[in-house]
């Protein structure tokens, strides 16, 4: 029975949709008071709550106002204002649900409201039963919709937390901005390019993707194209057969098809020969390989993360690399920014660093405000792999729980001693030439003066001279040895910067 009048349906023998996801508000746009009586009263049946108008700019403020979820829009009002409508409408709120309603002779008119962003679209005269498949279809939509925005919301705040994700630590902007992104990325299978230096996570950033995934519980196979073989990546990456080359004693699977269902990470893609490149990329076009020595091909289902710490585009300019390949990786580029760009996480990073290792030797540590400050100032070359190595040797080397300056590697020690602020030589301190009195001292010389007379100053306490000079107790032991000093107790120091025969 098709619409041209209002009518009733019993309400028993109908489903309410719209209840399985809470109360839907509906808009009904149009001239004919007839059609909006009869989809007013099937949409109240369905469990919506409808509202209807019969112009656009009733409808422009109504929607405006009103929090409205679907929106069935007649076609019959002037084109242009109906689509120009539809634009703006889907420009505010891209959520909002639109079916296209179009006489026979106005069809053109749907598809082109299909292309500007309507979901759907009835074709009048149309049946009760065909507006309330529409409805359905609609609501299957905003659930659908309703569950992958909170999927991506949970990530989004997993990722955003203190800890992070994993070992994907920060709360600075730029990584607030690839959390968005990964929350994304993660719920598609598309293949994700993921750029960075040397040291800055590439492969966390591959398994978050992975583990956030439809296909979490499926293998997560990392390849590192930098260090296989030449003679042997092709057998590698697609298998052999028994037989196929010297040693060949039985047939292997290949590390593409190992990962059936899951993600195959290619870590350094940039090292791949350009022989190899071809067969990578006719494997991924037709989703299969052939073994070495084989004369089948073996179909593989994965998707693919790759990462390069390389300018992947200069090096398609310079011919070294495929640019049907690096089309075909880069549908998603993530670029993870280094260390030095987001100084601001770095006490979160630390602070995690130093709760893992503290779980795994038992013993706490905690940075002194030197120390601290030293790791904000550095630029950090190696990025995050660095600073971790770098608290993890602190940790190794310090004597107490307070890791101070002389715990760090030395990298990081002489960077303090090139950047600390110059002290100020007060007058008193310069000849009437304007010349500091004595000659200039080495920097070594100046160190052992000072440890030493610390030392004398507080009557031989190591313990607390190293507190006061910011360096661990072992630096200090060393130090020691090195100038020839050797006895732990009963030392005495002149203050002239030499030791007593005791020492």
């Amino acid at each position: 029975m098709a619409i041209t009048a209002p009518v009733t349906f019993p309400v028993a023998t109908m489903s309410r949709p719209a209840e399985r996801i809470g109360k839907l508000h509906l808009l009904v746009v149009d001239e004919d008071a007839a059609i909006r009586s009869a989809c007013c009263e099937i949409a109240t049946d369905l469990g919506f709550v409808p509202q209807t108008v019969s112009s656009i700019e009733a409808a422009r403020t109504l929607l405006r106002d009103q929090g409205i979820d679907i929106l069935l829009l007649d076609l019959r009002t002037p084109l242009e204002e109906g689509l120009g409508l539809l634009n703006e409408i889907k420009a505010l709120n891209p959520g909002l649900i639109v079916v296209a309603m179009t006489a026979f002779a106005t069809v053109p008119a749907a598809v082109e409201a299909m292309r500007t962003g309507a979901a759907d679209y009835l074709t009048k005269p149309f049946a009760m039963d065909e507006l309330t498949a529409v409805l359905e279809r609609a609501v299957e939509r905003m659930m659908e919709r309703r569950t992958l925005d909170g999927e991506s919301r949970r990530l989004r705040e997993s990722l955003r937390s203190p800890q992070g994700l994993g070992n994907l630590i920060g709360r600075s902007p730029e990584m607030d901005k690839l959390y968005r992104i990964l929350a994304k990325v993660a719920q598609s299978s598309h293949p994700v390019l993921i750029l960075g230096e040397s040291g800055v996570g590439k492969e966390l950033v591959a398994r978050s993707i992975h583990s956030n995934g439809p296909h979490a519980d499926r293998p997560f196979v990392p390849i590192d194209c930098g260090s296989l073989v030449p003679t042997l990546m092709e057998s590698e990456l697609f298998g052999y057969v028994k037989g196929a080359f010297t040693g060949a004693n039985r047939s292997k699977e290949g590390l593409l098809a190992s990962a059936e269902g899951g993600t195959v990470f290619l870590d350094e893609i940039g090292e791949l020969p350009l022989d190899l490149q071809a067969k990578l990329l006719r494997a991924l076009q037709e989703k299969e390989v052939r073994p070495v020595g084989a004369t089948h091909r073996v179909a593989i289902n994965v998707r693919i993360l790759a990462a390069t710490n390389r300018n992947l585009a200069t090096m398609v300019e310079q011919g070294r690399f495929r640019k049907d390949l690096y089309y075909r990786l880069s549908v998603v580029n993530l670029r993870i920014p280094p260390l030095r760009e987001r100084k601001q996480d770095i006490p979160l990073l630390a602070a995690h660093f130093l709760e893992r290792l503290s779980r795994e030797t038992g013993t706490a540590h905690i940075l002194s405000d030197d120390a601290l400050r030293t790791l904000m100032e550095y630029e950090w070359p190696g990025n995050v792999r660095e600073l971790e190595n770098s608290l993890d040797r602190a940790c190794t080397l310090s004597s107490g729980p307070v890791l101070h300056l002389g715990d760090l590697p030395t990298q990081l020690q002489n960077f303090h001693l090139q950047h600390r602020r110059p002290v100020a030589v007060p007058p008193s301190a310069l000849n009437p030439a304007g010349s500091a009195r004595g000659p200039v001292l080495p920097l070594a010389q100046l160190e052992k003066q000072a440890i030493l007379e610390t030392l004398r100053k507080l009557n031989g306490d190591k313990l607390l001279a190293a507190r006061l000079l910011g360096i661990g107790k072992t630096t200090l032991y060393r130090k020691l040895k090195e100038y020839g000093i050797g006895a732990p107790e009963a030392e005495e120091v002149r203050t002239d910067g030499s030791a007593s025969p005791g020492l």
